[in-house]
């Protein structure tokens, strides 16, 4: 009998030792409370917890990345499109993370989408598309200072698609096809603008060498008599355009 109750109270004995191992891999924390209370975070490796009297939560302490489910968001500019993002945070301190919030992993979801939803509405829909990484920044910032009481760092935040409706994809291209065309016509004016700027430039050194004005006035002669044309040129000293001129402008005698 009485070896029957030592067999018993060395069964128990072992069972409660067993129970009371636990072993914590590298990246894991055991959060031990005792009688209810917070006592220390323990780990990694083998941890003896006392049945009854302590209880442990293990936390990870690894990168989490969590996918942002798409959200419906209202530019600045009266746009609606679809945003979803990718998140990447860890636990940095188990103690607060256990103890100051319910469920870290769904505060920081829930957190993550309404935080996304309100820096992009405060955005037109061109900086959602053209300064990424500027909007990415911000929300990580937010979303940092925000999950600090947690426990939580988020490192990293990404937006990955920016959905638009097909309607508002045409006119951005309507409008991406109307700014290359005015840019277009405003190189060309001012081509033309140098062209006539230089033209003038030429004239007035033209006008003050008279031998560069027939000498230019040569020129183009062999160039016209060079090309394929039936135009037959026949040239006229300047001089003598000069003196008929000069005897048109001539007022008549008196009698």
């Amino acid at each position: 009998m009485w070896e029957y109750g030592w067999a018993s109270a060395a069964f128990v004995l072992v069972l409660l030792i067993v129970s009371s191992i636990r072993i914590l891999r590298e990246y894991e924390r055991g959060v031990v409370f005792l009688i209810g209370r917070f006592w220390r975070v323990k780990g990694p490796g083998l941890v003896i917890v006392v049945p009854g009297i302590q209880q442990m939560v293990r936390v990870d302490l690894r990168t989490i990345v969590f996918d942002v489910p798409s959200q419906d968001v209202i530019s600045r500019d009266n746009v609606s499109v679809k945003v979803n993002a990718v998140l990447y945070f860890r636990v940095i301190d188990p103690q607060k993370a256990i103890i100051q919030v319910e469920n870290y992993f769904e505060a920081t979801s829930q957190l993550a989408q309404t935080t996304l939803r309100s820096v992009l509405g405060r955005h037109e829909l061109d900086e959602m598309l053209a300064e990424r990484e500027r909007l990415n920044e911000d929300i990580q910032q937010i979303l940092d200072a925000a999950t600090d009481a947690w426990g939580i760092k988020v490192s990293n935040v990404e937006i990955k698609h920016v959905d638009i409706d097909e309607s508002m994809v045409r006119a951005i291209a309507r409008q991406a096809e109307a700014e290359r065309e005015r840019r277009a016509k405003v190189i060309h004016a001012e081509g033309e603008l140098q062209a006539s700027e230089k033209l003038l430039q030429a004239s007035r050194v033209l006008a003050q060498t008279p031998q560069a004005m027939q000498l230019r006035y040569l020129q183009t002669l062999t160039a016209i008599a060079g090309d394929k044309s039936s135009t037959i040129v026949f040239p006229v000293p300047i001089e003598l355009l000069e003196s008929l001129l000069r005897m048109y402008q001539k007022p008549p005698a008196q009698p």
